[in-house]
């Protein structure tokens, strides 16, 4: 029997935390499920068979799930940190994923928690890190302080890093499966590479001179 997949997909988007309807949610046909597609300064958890993916430059994307509940996401950060000062939470219509979580520090905390609050446990965390590629020459630092941050993080977190890949030139796809912790990485060629640069020069802009909102709650 042929599946219905627009089905499918309507019914896993009715499920979805609702601090992540705004994310766009689309069919695979060759994985057979429901991908997310996150953007800078985005993240995604679920509870349930959705596959998260992204596209990286310099930026960072961490995924960490619990290895026992089958629960995880995955955030996507331009920037290893900020020290300016913090507002409140944007609740508007992007949710929880509040322009903080274009900084490190606030994109592993915010994924962190909504894994806690739906079930995670700090002691089953694994993390999966990928991107830092050196693809913005006149930011040619931002990826290597990307991955030692990342790194860094997790470490200090005590959250197991069970695989990562990481600098180099290329950007990369990546496509994540939190309720089996399996992650693919595609490395793209030059001309993905001229749109994700121009992007991240767009969006490394834009951090610089808007303000942060957003705060994290810690548990």
């Amino acid at each position: 029997m042929e599946r219905n997949t627009g089905l499918e997909l309507e019914q896993c988007i009715s499920r979805c935390l609702p601090e992540f309807s705004h994310v766009n949610h689309y069919w695979d046909n060759q994985k057979k499920s429901v991908v997310a597609k996150i953007l800078p300064g985005e993240f995604y958890m679920t509870r349930d068979n959705v596959n998260i993916a992204t596209t990286l430059g310099s930026c960072i994307a961490a995924c960490i799930w619990d290895k026992q509940a089958k629960i995880g996401g995955m955030n996507h950060f331009m920037l290893p940190l900020t020290d300016k000062k913090v507002h409140e939470v944007n609740w508007g219509h992007r949710g929880i994923t509040s322009d903080a979580t274009r900084y490190g520090n606030f994109a592993m905390e915010h994924l962190i928690n909504a894994i806690l609050k739906n079930g995670g446990r700090r002691s089953n965390l694994a993390a999966k890190i990928f991107g830092g590629g050196k693809v913005l020459k006149q930011m040619s630092d931002i990826g290597q302080r990307n991955i030692e941050f990342a790194i860094q993080y997790l470490q200090l977190e005590n959250i197991e890093i069970e695989s990562t890949d990481l600098g180099n030139m290329y950007p990369r796809k990546v496509i994540f499966e939190p309720a089996s912790g399996r992650a693919f990485v595609k490395k793209l060629d030059n001309l993905h590479n001229d749109t994700i640069a121009k992007r991240e020069r767009d969006y490394s802009y834009s951090i610089d001179h808007f303000k942060v909102d957003g705060d994290v709650e810690l548990f």
